[in-house]
């Protein structure tokens, strides 16, 4: 007679997306703040004028920061810090990020 052993299951754990907080560059030189599950796709978006009311004034010419994030909620809070920052301190993370 065989023994009845436990029968393991692989229960595959929920795969988290990954989020970023992104910067772009207006063509007025303004940096706008934002979040996305895909920030090249979102900047895309931007581009065609469909995704922020902000580029309606001054259109997106360049994405120039992102910053990977464990989650939607930690990147949100990163967005409100970046949004807090003086435009000196945005323009440093710009820097910091194209010199890496």
């Amino acid at each position: 007679m065989t023994s009845l052993s436990e029968k393991t299951v692989d229960v595959a754990e929920p795969v988290s997306k990954s989020w970023f907080v992104y910067l772009v560059r207006a063509a007025n030189g303004s940096l706008y703040c934002g979040i996305s599950d895909d920030p090249v796709r979102r900047f895309a978006k931007h581009q065609s004028g469909k995704g922020a009311r902000f580029f309606l004034s001054s259109p997106a010419m360049a994405l120039v920061y992102t910053e990977l994030c464990r989650d939607k909620s930690d990147a949100l809070r990163q967005e409100r810090l970046i949004k807090k920052l003086r435009k000196s301190a945005k323009e440093c993370l710009v820097a910091s990020y194209q010199s890496d």
